[in-house]
């Protein structure tokens, strides 16, 4: 019977979750030396993993392992800008598709390796964009405030991908990062913004795998729905409790099924009214359901953040929330049920599923 791995990136270094036959889970970790995680994947094609740390004392760096966490070596080769008026603060997410590693840093920029993290080089800084000259000036930006927050490749074109820049929106590249286009046409912004086409909070940009058209985003105000690749963007908030969130998941097999996790908007972000849910929509976000057998109802002032939901390909397809005070709560039936699977953990910020032969 396949195995379940969840990969589990906190503020205390990194974390393995893996399933027996029995769908039981058993915890490795931490790893990485108790570095801040902010962001781990596996990497189907090659077996590893590998984890985006930034730490107060030893800067940034790209954590792998090519043995299921066995063993851990990290890199920071060419993960620098060449001018020095630029610092790269964070490496905030990665992805990987098509034999290479793409990362996303803090000031904005995408760095690549070709070589499994051994050595880095940077790919694109998003030049050309409107605005960029003051939304992308180091004097007016400190750290933390500005980054590539999120990179989402397309599985069938290696040039094609999309990038999220935190409080700006997101943009699309065709040609491997040479040129841009923002992708923000439709969406909402509670703030004056001087360009059309940028100054929008997206917070968790998703992709069906079953229609490459249909996109999803959580937005700082909303949710959207995208039918034609994230060139236009509907609001679908109505019927959940809170326009804000940051986790969000798209069915693997469904284009009309989508997740989401609604926090309170206000300083807590958190599950509103201390009770725990996951929301889904089956019909592209004309109605949602609240699921929450299983989670906390009382008390339960549980944030997640936006890379802490996953979802798996499985024939009835499995979900997996991380909450900002440690817990992880698995659904084996696409969320009608959860239960608590690991308890205690640092911080949580980032969840992603692998299941392994």
């Amino acid at each position: 019977m396949p195995r379940t791995l969840l990969v589990i990136g906190t503020r205390k270094g990194c974390f393995l979750l893996e399933s027996d036959d029995r769908r039981r889970f058993a915890l490795r970790g931490p790893f990485c030396e108790g570095w801040p995680v902010y962001h781990a994947v596996y990497d189907p094609d090659s077996g590893a993993i590998y984890a985006a740390a930034a730490s107060e004392w030893h800067g940034s760096a790209v954590w792998r392992s090519a043995d299921l966490g066995e063993t851990w070596r990290h890199s920071s080769e060419g993960l620098a800008y060449a001018d020095g008026g630029r610092k790269l603060s964070k490496v905030s997410t990665l992805a990987v598709a098509h034999g290479r590693v793409l990362a996303g840093v803090e000031a904005v920029g995408i760095f690549e390796s070709r070589d499994g993290g051994e050595t880095w080089s940077l790919l694109s800084a998003l030049e050309g964009q409107p605005g960029r000259e003051r939304w992308d000036d180091p004097a007016s930006q400190p750290p933390g405030r500005l980054g590539v927050a999120a990179i989402l490749p397309d599985p069938d074109e290696p040039a094609r991908f999309w990038a999220t820049v935190q409080g700006i929106g997101v943009f699309e590249t065709a040609d491997d990062g040479r040129t841009w286009t923002p992708r923000n046409r439709g969406l909402r912004a509670e703030w004056p913004r001087e360009h059309e086409e940028v100054g929008f909070c997206v917070h968790k940009l998703v992709r069906s795998s079953a229609d490459g058209d249909r996109m999803y985003q959580q937005n700082h105000c909303g949710v959207h729905r995208s039918d034609d690749g994230g060139l236009s963007w509907v609001e679908i908030t109505e019927g959940l409790p809170s326009d804000f969130g940051f986790a969000a998941a798209a069915h693997p097999h469904d284009r009309d099924t989508f997740y989401v996790v609604p926090l309170d908007p206000g300083h807590g972000r958190c599950m509103p009214e201390g009770r725990a849910a996951v929301w889904r929509t089956r019909d592209a976000g004309s109605s949602w359901q609240r699921l929450d057998r299983g989670l906390p109802q009382q008390s339960a002032y549980l944030g997640v953040l936006r890379e802490a939901m996953a979802i798996d390909a499985s024939d009835t397809p499995g979900l997996y929330v991380g909450t900002s005070t440690g817990q992880v709560f698995a659904s084996a039936d696409e969320g009608e049920r959860w239960s608590e699977i690991a308890s205690y953990l640092p911080p949580i910020s980032s969840v992603e599923v692998a299941i392994l032969d």
